[in-house]
């Protein structure tokens, strides 16, 4: 069975580059979607608030270590109690002690004092590291500056339509793992010449070509099914490679488009 490749964060926790994304489905889907991406191979798991008790209730039974398991929750921008008791919600209904990576999510709100209520999660072993979500370069920079602190993630909407150079260049420099959580523009991308040929020239779906250019730009890419095809298809990325040509063909697609 293929394992993803990893990237490192700030602070030693490894993160895969395919993690398995759950937002959008209903609680019934949740339950067979995750069944059928365990089976697959998938040990990142991406929550979303609402699909905790779902997920959990998955996990719980599965026959996969808890060490091999990648699990990440988000907390709304609410203030330091209310980011601490959705903290531990979350992680009641995951039926775990300890997750992975805790985001941030929002940029509205008390989001210094939840980044601080977090930061005491992860200070307390119940949160391995914590992140953002949606987080452009002027927040981020208001975040770091008051808290002397850089997010170990941001999970943004990034793909070949729009690929956020800009906040892709300040994560690198302040040690920030860019994530996407819409790798594929909600499936737009998937129609797209470019894409389609080279899909039709590598023997692969157009799917996994968008897949294979978030791994090998370094991104992590959040991928969401409820199908046993299609979460099998974006799984199967890992035996091929796109030439450096092709790379640049597809980062020309970058028009600013978002979904």
């Amino acid at each position: 069975m293929a394992v993803p490749p990893s990237l490192a964060l700030s602070d030693g926790v490894r993160i895969p580059q395919l993690l398995f994304g759950v937002a959008g489905l209903t609680p019934a889907e949740i339950g067979r979607a995750v069944r059928i991406a365990l089976d697959t191979g998938y040990r990142g798991f991406d929550t979303s608030p609402g699909t905790e008790a779902a997920m959990g209730t998955v996990l719980a039974t599965a026959e996969v270590p808890r060490d091999e398991l990648f699990v990440t929750v988000k907390v709304p921008a609410q203030g330091y109690d209310a980011a601490r008791r959705a903290a531990d919600q979350a992680l009641a209904e995951l039926q775990l002690e300890r997750v992975d990576l805790c985001l941030l999510e929002g940029t509205q709100g008390a989001f210094n004092d939840t980044w601080r209520a977090l930061s005491r999660l992860r200070a307390d072993g119940r949160v391995g590291a914590v992140g953002v979500a949606g987080f452009g370069v002027s927040e981020l920079r208001r975040l770091i500056d008051a808290t002397g602190a850089a997010p170990a993630v941001n999970q943004v909407e990034l793909h070949p339509w729009l690929q956020q150079l800009p906040l892709r260049e300040f994560h690198a420099d302040h040690g920030i793992v860019t994530a996407a959580s819409s790798p594929a523009a909600n499936a737009g991308l998937l129609a797209d010449e470019t894409v389609t040929a080279l899909a039709a020239k590598y023997g692969k779906t157009p799917a996994q070509i968008v897949l294979r250019w978030h791994l090998q730009e370094g991104t992590v890419a959040v991928a969401s099914s409820a199908t046993t095809t299609r979460t099998r298809e974006n799984f199967g990325i890992f035996d091929f490679e796109l030439a450096d040509d092709d790379l640049a063909v597809v980062s020309e697609l970058d028009n600013g488009t978002r979904v």
